[in-house]
């Protein structure tokens, strides 16, 4: 049977290494030592650990589900709102990113100035996020 060392089972998760690592000391995933020491999760495991992950058990943390990767957490620096359309800029670090979007996203999601939100970017889109 295949087994997968911590890197690679975080490569196939989507995860850091030490997201991984930290799920197998929990003991959510099962790992076991090879002869040089590494530490290994078995094939079988791995596949029904990335299966309840899918599912969304709830035991993560409060993280967003969403096929966005390119994420900027940071501060809501402006909103121009228009009838239609608003503008909402923020610093993320060195980074301001702009986003064009709805009125009505703006306020669904209660955005402010000087409150925490991440900036999501896949492509040519920005998203928002609210933290």
């Amino acid at each position: 049977m295949q087994s997968y060392t911590i890197g690679q089972a975080a490569r196939l998760l989507g995860v850091s290494p030490d997201t991984a690592r930290r799920w197998a000391d929990a003991g959510r995933v099962a790992t076991h030592r090879d002869e040089g020491g590494r530490r290994l999760i078995d094939g079988k495991d791995l596949a029904a650990f990335s299966v309840e992950l899918a599912r969304g058990d709830g035991a993560e943390e409060d993280v967003p589900t969403t096929s966005v990767r390119n994420a900027f957490p940071g501060i809501v620096t402006a909103i121009k709102l228009g009838d239609v359309a608003a503008q909402v800029e923020i610093q993320a670090g060195p980074h301001r990113l702009v986003s064009l979007l709805t009125r009505e996203a703006v306020e669904e999601l209660a955005l402010e100035v000087g409150m925490e939100a991440t900036a999501r970017v896949k492509s040519t889109n920005v998203h928002i996020d609210r933290t």
